[in-house]
């Protein structure tokens, strides 16, 4: 008999029972772990934070109600309760300490499998994941779609000063509000495009969404202007439609800013057309310029004159001449 033929067959035949023992203990091949948790968690006052988690079994061997899910955070492990609604479904309520940005944590599942009259425990677990707390997020735009000067706002939560709206990347004009409202006037570009707006801060960028920018008209009276150096005069600006709530802005440019003198332009909320007074400074000519009406861009000319001082004649000193037939 050839011994060392037949042990080499007992050892292959050892080799696929040890394998299947093996997977047996480690419980990878009869319940499959499933993280609910996302890897992002908005802030909350309370600072509290759910980790769920989904135990499903690929066998029938797993015993019915045998499942017992733990969690491990911070080093400590903590029993997760069965989610009443949904089957499979656990849940952990944890309360992170004051000014932590980030936790690590796994998943820890006992149960029992069933087979060849017995009953054993196995074990699984998940691989170590992590969970950031973002201190900002943003909900959604109030509206997705303006006129050039329209103010317009975001709500979310963790806004700060420091946040600056973008449209494309470019800066615009942004108005802080609150931690969580921050607003914004539409910026003038060219209009009937669709734009990517998002929230710039020293702590990164976070996507807003899209919004479009409407064509519309503005009218000014009166079309040109010539002003003396301190001498002030009306002039009215005009939308076809009602400015829309929080007012509509004017963003009014010039090339020649020593020679103009004005205040900001915001036409009201509800209203159709706002007057104001120009003064003239230093003589020179230029334009004043509304980028995003029209056809692209509103023109009115301005000139500040300097006017001519007639010269000033001095008396010579001396008796006054009497008057004549005296």
């Amino acid at each position: 008999m050839d011994l060392k033929r037949i042990s080499s067959a007992s050892t292959i035949v050892a080799w696929p029972v040890a394998a299947l023992a093996l997977a047996a203990l480690c419980g990878c091949s009869t319940v499959t772990l499933s993280n609910l948790t996302s890897s992002s968690l908005p802030e909350n006052p309370s600072e509290i934070y759910t980790f769920t988690l989904r135990v499903t079994p690929k066998s029938s061997t797993v015993v019915a109600n045998s499942v017992e899910a733990h969690i491990v955070l911070d080093g400590q492990t903590h029993e997760m309760k069965p989610d009443p609604s949904i089957p499979q479904v656990f849940q952990f309520d944890y309360q992170l300490p004051p000014a932590r940005t980030e936790v690590a944590y796994y998943y820890l599942v006992d149960y029992k499998v069933q087979g060849n009259d017995l009953i054993r425990s196995q074990q699984a677990y998940t691989d170590l994941a992590h969970a950031a707390i973002v201190r900002r997020y943003v909900l959604s735009l109030e509206v997705n779609r303006g006129p050039v000067g329209a103010r317009v706002g975001i709500l979310g939560r963790g806004f700060t000063p420091q946040d600056v709206v973008c449209f494309e990347g470019a800066p615009v004009r942004t108005v802080f509000e609150s931690s969580t409202s921050l607003g914004f006037f539409v910026p003038a570009i060219p209009p009937g495009q669709t734009y990517r707006v998002s929230i710039a801060s020293p702590a990164g960028n976070s996507p807003v969404g899209a919004f479009r920018i409407d064509s519309s008209n503005v009218t000014v009276q009166p079309a040109s202007l010539t002003l003396a150096p301190g001498e002030r005069q009306p002039l009215t600006f005009s939308v076809a439609n009602p400015a829309p709530a929080g007012g509509l802005l004017l963003d009014v440019t010039t090339d020649v800013p020593e020679s103009v003198i004005m205040t900001e332009v915001v036409i009201p909320e509800g209203q159709s057309s706002t007057t104001v007074t120009v003064e003239g400074g230093k003589p020179g000519s230029g334009s004043l310029f509304l980028k995003g009406y029209g056809s692209g861009e509103v023109t009115v000319p301005v000139a500040v004159v300097a006017i001519a001082t007639a010269t000033a004649v001095t008396p010579s000193s001396g008796p006054i001449p009497a008057p004549l037939g005296k």
